[in-house]
């Protein structure tokens, strides 16, 4: 890291996590695939299941999960079957958020409840994450029962994460929530995005690689640390991303989310200021006007709120970068590897 907290960039940085993210995002869209076309799925639950899926992203999770096993010795074809078991949760998690938080844009285009209603897009929603079991199912004939079982445990943790997480972001709009502090978000972002984004694919990948025998609580503190970085990266693209970002701009302030910059905005807000924020957030999304998210945009802007969660977002991928190098260490030199350690850079500087 540099001086103030920056991450050193250096040329090759952020060449190889896009590349190997499209490798093996292919490799798992194939095998999204087999599910996604299976017969004797009706053409209003096919449709809308596979919307999301095929509408792009990054394939941020499978790479991690292949990734991981990869650079543990593992052979990919290993890995597949659970990196869209991870893919599958993350879409059906991606619909149901966007019900919960009124969002009108996913990935570029209308959001599925906008496009086909809240009936069908939740239906579509569950469908997805029951699909998500199936691959982890027919792990068993590769993995092995006892494998299966454990990345089955795995993922009924992460899903329980996700759901407290989510709890805990939706409870604090519902009862307006105000005094909040870094740790109560980081704390959310562990729950809500850390597990599913780095944690689970990192700890299943590895599993897969040993065989069960590693103990994945070790590389923890590694996916936490990434994927706060990658959360509060996301928050910010929300308020300055260039037109590739696929979502609504300034969604998270339309719909009240407690950001790490809006938490900063109200510790930093005169009490005038204070006062008219809540009433802001107290009111419905119909409710709340262009002139009310306009005024909060210029004060996060007067307040340094947007800088602060930039330098706090770089210091946790540096400490992520720091824990890299205690914890993978040992392995060999690999492309995967490489990869891995560059994924902290990466999560800081996408647009």
């Amino acid at each position: 890291m540099n001086e103030g907290g920056t991450i050193a960039v250096g040329r090759e940085s952020g060449r190889l996590a896009p590349a190997l993210m499209a490798e093996y995002g292919g490799l798992t869209r194939a095998a999204l695939d087999r599910y996604l076309d299976r017969r004797g799925i009706c053409d209003f639950l096919r449709d809308l299941a596979s919307d999301y899926p095929r509408r792009g992203g990054r394939m941020m999770r499978p790479a991690i999960c292949i990734a991981a096993a990869r650079a543990f010795g593992a052979h990919p074809e290993d890995a597949v079957a659970t990196a869209a078991a991870i893919e599958l949760l993350h879409n059906a998690l991606l619909v149901h958020d966007d019900i919960e938080d009124a969002s009108l844009e996913r990935r570029g285009r209308p959001t599925l409840h906008r496009l086909h209603g809240v009936p069908l897009a939740l239906n579509a929603g569950d469908a997805l994450a029951l699909m998500s079991l199936t691959p982890l199912f027919e792990n068993r004939a590769r993995l092995g029962m006892a494998l299966t079982m454990r990345l089955l445990e795995e993922t009924a943790r992460t899903a329980a994460e996700c759901a407290d997480g989510q709890a805990l972001e939706l409870g604090w709009r519902d009862r307006n929530v105000l005094d909040l502090a870094p740790a109560d978000y980081l704390e959310m972002a562990l729950k809500k995005t850390c597990w599913l984004a780095v944690i689970h694919p990192l700890r299943a990948g590895v599993l897969i690689a040993t065989r069960g025998a590693a103990d994945p609580d070790v590389y923890v503190r590694f996916g936490f640390l990434a994927g706060a970085a990658f959360q509060i990266q996301d928050d910010l693209l929300n308020l300055v991303g260039n037109e590739s970002y696929g979502k609504e701009r300034d969604g998270d302030l339309w719909e009240g989310k407690r950001t790490l910059i809006l938490i900063r905005l109200l510790a930093s807000a005169t009490a005038a200021e204070r006062e008219r924020i809540a009433a802001v957030l107290a009111s419905s999304r119909e409710r709340r006007t262009e002139a009310d998210v306009r005024w909060m945009r210029r004060l996060i802007d007067r307040y340094g709120c947007i800088d602060y969660a930039r330098r706090v977002a770089h210091g946790l991928a540096g400490a992520a970068l720091h824990e890299f190098s205690r914890q993978f260490a040992e392995l060999p030199d690999s492309r995967d590897k490489r990869f891995l350690e560059e994924l902290p850079r990466w999560v800081i500087e996408r647009a």
